[in-house]
């Protein structure tokens, strides 16, 4: 899988089996989960490719990039932001994922049938169909099918000593070798690279830096999400919790390594992971003994790298890509929330068709708005405002006996659990024609639990609203987080210190004198 991952990056095959090397082993010695195998990914694959075709001039650029991405990780492990990278809304991560997989099987649709794999992106292989399928290379096209048919039919009582994509890659390198050698080969794109790699410095001109940190942000959260939702699958089947920072610093220290000796950028592989734990790995040590094993094919066995099919790595990746669409939330798409459905269908859309950076960002950007629009519902349906009777609020009080018992000089309106900015436009609207109906408002904070500060102004403006109205304002039970955030921006500055009641019973005293008055 490193070979085609490499491939398909545009780094190159020996990239692939480099970055498994350096990533898969300083992930596994400096990483959270115990369990974890890392390496070259779907993802992070495709990411790199954008940025090869993109955002650099050269590999030297590209590979700085991947370190830049490694540094970032590193911070925000050392920084404690690991546990939030997993907040990613899940439609988001649906989205490009399955993006990347439709990405996946696209460009590989033209190595499938014996042709090189185009520069230019998917649409660059869409609009290449045509002369592809005028000048088919049929024996490619046969390989790549054998190697497909042995990755998706492969017994399973076999899968626990030879893996599906080991016993694809065994098969149809056998094939292309012994009978249908009229296919391109990976030594066709180049010489693998026999030893070590060579040491690369990153580029450090400020120019190129300041242009890169966008590709390096997202290839960072993208590869940040891909390992720590491996991390998770890991819990589920060890029934044991990871450390998200200490796994995002490993992360990191694996991308830079990655970087500087030529490797392709990684992240936690699902695959990968499945197969070491099914086979009864437990601890780093299996992650550490798979990158010196690859070490030790890439010193010994670089030639015969070079004669596998091209054709046989597009079988792989086509197995790959299909594995990577999220097929448990496309099948349930009708059942969706519209909104859910919308981000998805947006960020799959972005990443097949633009690119990986925009799609994440504007998914993002989507499914905030869509979370706010529910907030706004779920905190305006906590606002509670309500008139209170004259006689059953002065509770029998001899002044308001002669008071008609159905007006209602004074009103509650009570903010009940958390309010931010999603409700924040909504609470206006609705609060104001409540408060011009009496001649004093009560806002009762007693149940508030939170405020943000767009909640907080739009407090002020009640109290301006109501002030312009010559309605009196009595604030109740405000304490706490709400408080500190209210005096923060000083919300309470028309309001009078005698008009600040901790409440009801003194609110009530206080409305009673407003009246009076």
């Amino acid at each position: 899988m490193a070979l085609a991952f490499g491939v398909a990056s545009g780094l190159g095959a020996a990239a692939g089996l480099y970055g498994a090397i350096a990533v898969g082993f300083f992930a596994a010695v400096f990483g959270g989960t115990r369990s974890q195998i890392s390496g070259p990914t779907g993802p992070m694959s495709v990411a790199m490719a954008v940025i090869v075709t993109m955002h650099a001039e050269s590999i030297g650029e590209a590979l700085t990039i991947a370190m830049m991405a490694g540094v970032i990780q590193i911070l925000l492990g050392v920084l404690r932001i690991g546990r939030f990278v997993s907040y990613t809304p899940y439609s988001v991560t649906s989205g490009f994922m399955s993006g990347i997989g439709i990405i996946i099987i696209l460009l590989q649709t033209l190595p499938f049938l014996g042709w090189a794999v185009p520069t230019g992106g998917p649409l660059k292989a869409i609009q290449s169909w045509p002369d592809v399928l005028g000048d088919v290379n049929f024996e490619a096209l046969g390989i790549a099918t054998l190697t497909l048919l042995v990755g998706i039919f492969w017994p399973q009582r076999f899968r626990k000593y030879l893996p599906p994509t080991l016993a694809a890659l065994i098969v149809g390198t056998v094939i292309g070798v012994i009978w249908l050698t009229n296919s391109p080969i990976i030594g066709d794109i180049g010489p693998v690279p026999r030893g070590l790699p060579d040491f690369g410095l990153p580029t450090f001109d400020p120019g190129f830096l300041a242009s890169a940190a966008q590709p390096a942000i997202t290839l960072a959260l993208l590869g940040s999400i891909d390992s720590l939702l491996t991390s998770l699958i890991a819990d589920s089947m060890t029934r044991t919790q990871h450390n998200p920072n200490k796994e995002l610093v490993g992360q990191g220290i694996g991308n830079v390594a990655a970087g500087l000796f030529g490797g392709l950028a990684g992240a936690g592989a699902t695959p990968g992971t499945v197969v070491n734990l099914r086979a009864g790995g437990r601890t780093p040590v299996s992650g550490v003994l798979r990158a010196l094993i690859l070490l030790a094919l890439v010193l010994g066995l670089g030639p015969l790298a070079e004669e596998i099919p091209q054709a046989v790595l597009a079988g792989i990746l086509m197995k790959v890509g299909w594995d990577i669409i999220d097929w448990r939330f496309i099948t349930r798409l009708l059942r969706v929330q519209r909104e859910h459905l919308l981000v998805m269908l947006m960020t799959l859309g972005l990443t097949v068709f633009l690119d990986l950076v925009t799609a994440v960002a504007i998914g993002l950007i989507a499914a905030g708005m869509a979370s706010a629009r529910q907030f706004e519902r779920l905190q305006l349906d906590s606002v509670v405002s309500v008139p209170l009777l004259d006689r059953s609020f002065f509770r029998g009080d001899e002044s308001a006996r002669d008071v008609d018992a159905f007006s209602a000089r004074v009103g509650l309106v009570a903010l009940r659990g958390s309010f931010t900015v999603a409700s924040s436009n909504k609470l206006i609207s609705t609060i104001s024609v409540d408060i011009r109906d009496h001649e004093v408002v009560i806002l009762d904070f007693s149940e508030t639990v939170y405020l943000d500060d767009s909640a907080a102004l739009v407090v002020e403006q009640l109290i301006d609203t109501a002030i312009a109205q010559d309605t009196e304002v009595v604030v109740m039970g405000l304490a706490g987080p709400p408080l500190q955030t209210a005096e923060a921006l000083d919300v309470l500055e028309r309001v009078p210190d005698d008009r600040l009641a901790a409440n009801l019973d003194e609110a009530r005293v206080i409305a009673r004198r407003l009246l009076d008055l």
